[in-house]
């Protein structure tokens, strides 16, 4: 027997497609707009920071915020929503620790307990 599951409601995409009769080439929801705004804002800002004013950092900036939208809305869905997909990225940055090639993983044996069944 199959069940029809109750998440119709996130099928539903609020989409801006442009003003009536100029609609825009490409169909971004309401979301992935105000990250796309957030991280071109971030990106524009770091470059002229870095590069002492110039504006000529401004395409890069917006390539940059373009592929990072693009891939946060990739892994982004109603169960996983977009800040913490952003956080578990930045979490795993910063404490990962890749362990030296040709290393072999540490085993002991130190918690091991042998107990002897009674009969």
């Amino acid at each position: 027997m199959k069940f029809r599951v109750d998440d119709d409601i996130y099928r539903a995409r609020l989409v801006y497609v442009g003003p009536p009769g100029y609609t825009l080439p490409v169909q971004l929801t309401y979301g992935q707009w105000g990250l796309f705004v957030a991280l071109a804002t971030v990106c524009l800002g770091g470059g002229l920071a870095v590069t002492g004013g110039d504006w000529k950092v401004g395409g890069l900036a917006l390539a940059t915020a373009i592929f990072c939208t693009h891939w946060v809305s990739q892994h982004v869905d109603p169960d996983r929503p977009a800040r913490k997909v952003i956080a578990t990225v930045l979490t795993d940055w910063r404490r990962y620790t890749p362990t030296p090639p040709g290393a072999l993983p540490r085993l002991s044996a130190t918690n091991v307990r042998i107990r002897q069944e009674r009969l």
